[in-house]
């Protein structure tokens, strides 16, 4: 039986989140379509701007993302505490970028409201705009639809774009966060479109690189993609030593690249005799053996629906969000 969003997601158990949305189509999202001979690489940067667009306005940050021939990925946090601290001039500011915004919104604005009914009923809009600011199913919804149309208009026909409703998956602890991100950034090497983290573009290990490789003479010639936007920059990693932030993903971005491309390197069959024996810090970190954590990073998204975590974070988890149970598969086995 399908299950509401709101009835999915429990803040109080995780703020972050695995989404996915699958083209219904034949012909493909993005890449080359053989059915028609036509090129369509050119709507990978259409979700990429258009997710950072929304993530400068929502209060929702972007953890690792895979732009995919027919279906992408994303992994999301929800940034509660930031979305209450807005006044309610910041929240009509960033809404009405994507909405337009109604007269009484306006009159409440510029103080012309005549009542204190009204003053009510304009605060209540805001404050309902203040919850979608913080609601993966809006972001999701504003992503969707833009590609969607945008689709249709160079497609020159109309109907459904997207495969129903996107999938969402609560990601329960921090060894479920690095794992399904992992998963995520080794998508294009999983599917052969790329042959490194290095290479993987629309990905956001290949973001995370770019800067450097910029700062190579190699790269000395690239210039950087300019936005009409002010973007806000993929949520960062804290564990490094000299990282001031309190707030972010729980490890070193230099462990985390490096667990990457190593995980890459051995998912390649045609790489195996160049693969490094050194073995990543982080998986010493997280007491993991080779093949444990190669199985989960080649098959999170196939072995795990809905919920991931821990037993006693599952048992939370089903506890505040009104469910009776939640299947012992979705224990994340880490051994």
């Amino acid at each position: 039986m399908t299950q509401s969003r709101q009835s999915q997601v429990s803040l109080s158990d995780t703020p972050y989140y695995h989404c996915v949305s699958r083209c219904v189509r034949r012909a493909y999202l993005c890449g080359e379509d053989k059915y028609t001979e036509k090129s369509f690489e050119h709507r990978r940067q259409w979700v990429v701007e258009r997710m950072h667009y929304l993530a400068s306005l929502f209060n929702i940050d972007i953890c690792a993302y895979a732009i995919m021939s027919n279906h992408y990925h994303l992994v999301l946090h929800i940034d509660e505490q930031h979305n209450e601290n807005l006044t309610h001039e910041e929240v009509c500011e960033r809404w009405c970028q994507l909405y337009s915004k109604p007269v009484l919104v306006e009159r409440w604005q510029s103080e012309q409201t005549t009542s204190e009914a009204e003053n009510k009923a304009a605060l209540t809009i805001i404050n309902g705009w203040r919850g979608r600011l913080a609601d993966i199913s809006w972001f999701m919804r504003c992503l969707n639809e833009f590609i969607a149309r945008k689709a249709n208009k160079e497609d020159e026909c109309s109907g459904r774009f997207w495969e129903g409703r996107f999938k969402s998956q609560a990601l329960l602890d921090e060894d479920a966060l690095l794992t399904c991100m992992a998963y995520v950034d080794l998508n294009p090497i999983r599917a052969k479109m790329a042959t490194s983290v290095e290479t993987s573009e629309y990905t956001s290990a290949y973001e995370r690189l770019l800067p450097c490789k910029k700062a190579g003479v190699a790269q000395q010639q690239e210039k950087p993609l300019e936005y009409a936007f002010t973007k806000k920059l993929l949520f960062g990693f804290v564990g490094d030593e000299n990282e001031q932030s309190t707030q972010g993903i729980p490890f070193s971005l230099l462990d985390y690249i490096e667990l990457v491309d190593w995980s890459g390197r051995i998912i390649r069959e045609d790489k195996r005799g160049a693969i490094s024996s050194q073995r990543p810090r982080l998986l010493s970190t997280l007491g993991l053996e080779n093949d444990v954590w190669l199985s989960l990073a080649s098959s999170f998204g196939k072995d795990y629906h809905g919920a991931v975590g821990s037993l006693e974070a599952l048992a939370a988890y089903a506890g505040n969000t009104g469910k009776r149970w939640i299947a012992s598969k979705n224990e994340l086995r880490l051994h």
